[in-house]
């Protein structure tokens, strides 16, 4: 499947929320995917905040997205005025039709500067669409699914990066890449990606699908 055409523009900067950034390091390359995009990576300084929380689970994804800013691979941005106007309105309200702050963030910032959001929650992609039917919305597969990537990649490099993502991270992964995204992955180790459709890990063996079901 052919990435979105406003991905292919190199103009249009690309602001990715806690959940994408969070994929994008579990690929174990993330500087060289993210070379490989002519789009500027931005995410807000809500999402390095979220991040930390994850610091008292033993996770290090703060001091891996800083290392990232450190090499400028990804530039982070804050709210301005407009912005912020946005970002009441998503935060604001009963929990069905609300987001949690890196989603909120994510969108207002890239309403207010035309840029492109990287969302990967249904609910925010939803409710995102709905509120601002001019917002840009992509998910980390698509960026993965890059034309780019893949040849700075290497084929078998590339295929062992999203099924990193998968397993390590949970990616999501939406209806329409589902085919795809089973192809690059390839059948024998779709047991272990537990964020596609249980239906689809449903051949495995019980002996395997019981051990990547006990992972944490």
């Amino acid at each position: 499947m052919r990435s979105p055409t406003f991905l292919l523009d190199r103009s249009m900067p690309l602001v990715a929320d806690t959940s994408a950034i969070i994929n994008l390091m579990a690929t174990g390359c993330a500087s060289k995917v993210i070379a490989a995009i002519p789009n500027r990576i931005l995410t807000v300084d809500v999402v390095p905040a979220e991040l930390e929380i994850g610091r008292a689970r033993g996770r290090c994804d703060a001091d891996r997205l800083q290392e990232l800013v450190a090499t400028r691979h990804i530039e982070i941005v804050a709210l301005g005025e407009a912005a912020l106007q946005y970002f009441a309105q998503l935060v604001v309200g009963p929990a069905v039709d609300t987001l949690d702050d890196g989603e909120a963030a994510t969108i207002a910032y890239a309403v207010d500067h035309g840029c492109t959001a990287i969302i990967d929650e249904k609910k925010a992609t939803r409710l995102g669409g709905q509120r601002f039917p001019s917002l840009r919305l992509i998910s980390t597969v698509d960026v993965l699914l890059h034309p780019e990537v893949s040849r700075h990649l290497g084929e078998a490099h590339f295929r062992d990066a999203v099924f990193a993502a998968l397993r390590d991270a949970r990616m999501a992964v939406f209806p329409h890449h589902l085919d795809r995204v089973i192809c690059l992955v390839g059948a024998e180790r779709v047991a272990q990606c537990l964020s596609l459709p249980k239906s689809l890990r449903a051949s495995v063996p019980d002996s395997m699908a019981a051990t990547v079901e006990e992972r944490p």
